[in-house]
């Protein structure tokens, strides 16, 4: 640049002598030629300065495929147990210990609790008393019938007599089975006193305290079964009629998979048990439940989980990777490489995902080379220069909406 400098000061330092003595006229056009000069020297010395355009942006491609693919579909639900237990005393008493273990599972007929039982005691030694004397009662009354049967014969006594002595060993046998009742009764409330498990299952945390009264609609505590345990998930109204009709869905509901909340799949497979009677008018859908097996009472009632199940076999269908789509209000663009390297940006029609990957139902035919890497960077008419496309994420479970 210097250089330039020092020419271009020569070369009108050289010329400004031999303009000076000119006439006006013919100095003006010297002037003229002067300037020219200069404009062609200094084009000479910006072309030589001149950048060489830049490269074409890297984008990484990969072809889209065709292949058939399991349409996969999730719905949420929440599981319960097979069997959910409120436990409840039968008789009335102040609770006086608790005899099992919150969260451990428990066998069917283990004691739970223990109520006061001594009015229940009381209540059994009454009922006996009364059936002894019952029993006396009739052993006279049948006394008096073997002694006034003869007698009776003999004219010895009237019949009157007899009759009323049968009367009172029918009365006898009565009022035996009447407090033979009573006393079994009272038994059964001395035994209710000890609160036992109906079925087998796991232990809630108990709902009641030491020293409580206890009252025939105190829930004193939960069991569950939960192998197997059940899930209750809500289907929509079209889904469902889809799944009746088509024998894709049929087969669907015999081979459930199950995701728990973290994230992992469930490793064993369950099935549909039913399907409710009617559709809930208020959210347009219905409700069905699902049965999974549950050695170990690993799952819990309350859980979430998230059912997957093949709804679609989509055959011949074209597979792009998910990051190789653009969104922009509800329009999906992929960008499209040419064999000269060369870009059109398409609107594509997407169906539902499978795996990482999208399925694409128009606007895209097989084996068309769609950018993943770099579709911000690129429009419609660009050169580019491609490189194929490594995916390095990690194989997640097939699924999708």
């Amino acid at each position: 640049m210097r250089r330039k400098q020092l020419f271009e000061s020569g070369l009108i330092l050289s010329i400004a002598p031999a303009i000076r003595p000119l006439a006006g006229a013919r100095r003006l056009d010297l002037v003229g030629v002067l300037m020219v000069a200069m404009a062609i020297i200094c084009t000479g010395c910006s072309s030589k300065n001149e950048k060489p355009a830049p490269p074409p942006p890297g984008v990484t491609v990969t072809p889209a495929v065709q292949k058939d693919v399991p349409i996969h579909q999730e719905w949420v639900g929440t599981m319960s147990g097979n069997v959910d237990a409120d436990i409840r005393p039968k008789v009335d008493g102040f609770l006086l210990s608790k005899l099992y273990t919150e969260g451990s599972y428990i066998e069917k007929g283990t004691p739970m609790f223990q109520l006061d039982k001594r009015q229940a005691q009381a209540a059994v030694e009454q009922a006996q008393g009364n059936l002894e004397r019952a029993r006396a009662g009739l052993g006279q009354a049948q006394i008096d019938v073997r002694r006034y049967t003869p007698l009776v014969a003999q004219k010895a006594v009237s019949q009157a007599e007899l009759d009323k002595a049968l009367s009172a060993e029918l009365a006898g046998k009565a009022g035996v089975d009447a407090n033979q009742a009573v006393l079994d009764n009272a038994k059964l409330n001395l035994g209710w006193t000890t609160v036992t498990s109906p079925i087998s299952g796991i232990a809630g945390v108990s709902k009641v305290q030491i020293g409580d009264l206890m009252t025939p609609v105190t829930i004193m505590t939960t069991i569950s079964s939960v192998d197997p345990i059940f899930v209750d998930l809500n289907v929509a109204e079209q889904d469902y009629l889809r799944f009746v009709r088509e024998k894709t869905g049929r087969a669907a509901a015999q081979d459930l998979q199950l995701i728990l909340g973290d994230g992992t799949v469930y490793p064993r497979r369950g099935h549909a048990l039913f399907v409710n009677r009617e559709v809930d008018s208020r959210t347009g859908t219905i409700q069905v439940r699902c049965q999974f097996p549950n050695p170990g009472n690993v799952l819990r009632p309350g859980q979430y989980a998230r059912i997957r199940a093949v709804t679609e076999l989509r055959k011949g269908a074209v597979l792009i990777p998910q990051q190789a789509v653009s969104e922009l209000q509800g329009v999906y663009q992929v960008g499209v490489i040419s064999t000269d390297n060369k870009v059109t940006v398409k609107t594509v029609k997407l169906g539902p995902q499978s795996g990482e990957m999208w399925v694409v139902e128009s606007g895209l035919q097989a084996g068309e080379n769609v950018v993943v890497d770099g579709l911000q960077r690129i429009k419609t008419g660009m050169t580019v220069a491609p490189t194929p496309f490594k995916n390095t994420q990690p194989a997640s479970p097939t699924g999708g909406m």
